[in-house]
């Protein structure tokens, strides 16, 4: 994404008149137009600097018309007194030509004027000419790092120079082929006949909290023997979207994956629909179930609930099925869930697909990643067979989790100064009441340097530029950047648009009325964003807890067959490596970056309570095959 420069005035053209200084002293006053931004300053300043010329200009016609008359008045006095008519008559003639000037002097500033307006008024026709205009005012870049930034600079032009590319468009580690989707498998078990009641599920937060919910609820439902209905989602002031999930997910696709799993329907029977289930003692909030709550749990709580009143209400259902002990089997239906019966509705794949055209500039399938995200809305003909249009070859996918609500609740300071500490508080009160109230009662908590050592802060744009930089990607390098607004806008992105400037949002992308049915559905868009950054060649992370960043992690080791790396740095280790910038030498800096990167894409097995939609390399979710 280049930068946009301010477009020179025009030398006005003169065929009569030497008006060359007017010219000089137009082309200043609009450099300082340029400059302080407000054009009535810039007039008023050279319009007094104009009217001392004109003044010494008079006073000095003046003093020469004296001289004249001084020197002709001799010979006169010797002859006729016809002087005096031929003097009026050059006095006339100088102020009719300065006011000729005068004259001239408003029309060729009125010109300009306008010609600068017209040139430098920012071209609307894409947001992100629009986001590049917003850069370019911002008055300077907020900068934590100056010093390294000029290291990867040079190290980023001196790359330009040569042929060879960064390694980690490629995964590390072979071994990661070796394993490959088997959650579809049939059952062994079996779904029985008689269900023991319904289960209903009003899920919160976002895209992938109510994805996780819905795979919670598939085993679930198994795990006690009971009818799912197809989960309701819960609007949220944070996220302002009204969707369900029938404007997300297949329903049917969704019902008919699971059939030989689960029995699932799309709503209630008729006698269970006006049932107060508070009131029964059937709805089942967070604060009623653990956290990551067993197996056990559920039988003991949940099932005599069940059987007493044939149905269960779930409300909030925010990650209240642990990860183990699991039975295989439950683990195996999270996993099929996830991976294979959640499928977009066309609309959002037909977006999605347009938006991959885009960027990669043609529609043929590369992946099973196409295949499964984008359905029929993609070829999957050979490249032979379609006219590719120049662009890249492939790209990078950044989720660059530095929104102002995460930044806030991090209690971490980002170089911002008094404004910065200002501002984040008023929207903590605003945003986080409870976690304000924390604060206030609580006598010691800990600094924006020690939660930064402690890994607890978002990467920065800064941050995240560096160990690209790092890892030896080019600045040609075409960026997905998925995600809301960045906070600090063009100030907090110039250091990272400074080395990577093809950076491009769905924003950019996507024209206004292919934008326009997901206007206000937050959701929606966040689906966009899970197409984009999953069937990328490589996908940066810079925030580990995000939802999102977590499933499409998982949703490529699933269907990437190998060829989907994913760069997740450890943001405690890279603040350990961050913390002596001000001495490290940059091919120190490199090694300790490559080095965390590689030894994160480690081909490993999911480990004890770590969460199988992230990590699916584990039994009854993928195979190993040697």
């Amino acid at each position: 994404m280049g930068k946009q420069g301010s477009p020179r005035s025009p030398k006005p053209k003169n065929s009569i008149l030497d008006v060359s200084y007017g010219t000089r002293e137009y082309q200043s006053r609009c450099s300082d137009m340029q400059q302080t931004g407000d054009p009535s300053l810039g007039r008023r300043g050279s319009g007094g600097d104009n009217h001392w010329d004109k003044v010494i200009l008079v006073q000095g016609l003046r003093n020469d018309s004296g001289k004249f008359a001084a020197s002709k008045g001799v010979n006169a006095s010797k002859k006729h007194m016809w002087w005096l008519p031929r003097h009026i008559r050059r006095i006339i003639l100088a102020f009719v030509f300065m006011s000729f000037l005068f004259l001239l002097d408003s029309l060729l500033f009125s010109l300009l004027e306008s010609i600068i307006k017209n040139h430098s008024a920012p071209h609307r026709s894409t947001g992100q000419e629009e986001r590049i205009t917003g850069m370019l005012e911002e008055k300077s870049s907020t900068n934590m790092y100056d010093r390294l930034l000029k290291l990867a600079a040079s190290s980023v032009n001196e790359k330009e120079l040569k042929r060879g590319e960064s390694k980690f468009w490629e995964e590390s580690y072979p071994q990661a082929s070796m394993w490959k989707p088997c959650a579809d498998k049939k059952s062994t078990k079996g779904k029985s006949r008689n269900s023991s009641g319904y289960i209903l599920v009003s899920a919160n937060g976002g895209l992938n909290q109510q994805r996780v919910a819905v795979c919670n609820a598939v085993a679930v439902a198994s795990l006690l023997n009971a009818t799912l209905v197809i989960p309701k989602f819960l609007y949220s002031n944070v996220w302002n979207d009204p969707s369900q999930f029938g404007d997300i997910y297949q329903e049917d696709y969704f019902i008919n994956t699971l059939e030989n799993e689960v029995d699932i329907v799309k709503e209630l029977p008729p006698d269970l629909k006006s049932v107060d289930f508070e009131s029964i003692g059937s709805q089942v909030t967070d604060a009623d179930l653990s956290k990551e709550a067993t197996p056990d749990e559920y039988i003991k709580k949940i099932l005599p609930l069940l059987l007493e009143n044939r149905v269960v209400h779930f409300l909030g259902f925010g990650n209240r099925l642990g990860f183990d002990p699991l039975p295989v089997e439950l683990q195996r239906l999270r996993c099929k869930c996830n991976f294979h019966a959640l499928k977009f509705v066309p609309k959002i794949q037909q977006v999605g697909s347009i938006l991959i055209k885009r960027i990669r500039k043609h529609d043929i399938a590369e992946s099973m990643l196409d295949k499964q995200l984008l359905g029929n809305f993609i070829s999957d003909a050979s490249p032979e067979e379609h006219h590719i249009l120049d662009g890249p070859s492939r790209y990078l996918a950044l989720h660059l989790r530095f929104e102002v609500d995460m930044v806030a609740y991090s209690m971490c300071e980002f170089g911002g100064g008094e404004n910065e500490r200002r501002e984040l508080q008023a929207y903590r009160e605003a945003h986080f009441p409870l976690l304000t109230e924390r604060l206030t009662t609580s006598s010691q908590h800990p600094s924006s340097a020690e939660l930064r050592n402690l890994g607890r802060c978002p990467l920065t744009p800064e941050e995240a530029a560096l160990v690209l930089a790092a890892l030896g990607f080019k600045s040609d390098t075409y960026i997905y950047l998925a995600g809301s607004e960045i906070y600090g806008g063009g100030s907090r992105m110039h250091p990272f648009t400074s080395l990577y400037p093809n950076v491009v949002t769905k924003e950019d992308l996507l024209s206004a009325s292919e934008l326009a049915p997901f206007k206000n559905f937050s959701s929606q868009l966040a689906a966009l964003d899970f197409i984009a950054c999953a069937t990328a060649d490589v996908f940066a992370i810079t925030d580990s807890g995000s939802q999102l960043s977590s499933l499409v992690y998982g949703y490529r080791t699933y269907y990437g067959g190998g060829h989907a790396p994913t760069l997740s740095p450890p943001k405690k280790r890279l603040a350990a490596i961050l913390l002596h910038n001000h001495t490290i030498k940059w091919s120190t800096f490199e090694e300790k970056i490559r080095k965390m990167i590689q030894e994160g894409q480690r081909v490993r097995q999911r480990g004890f309570h770590r969460s199988v939609y992230r990590l699916p390399r584990c039994r009854g979710c993928m195979c190993k095959h040697q």
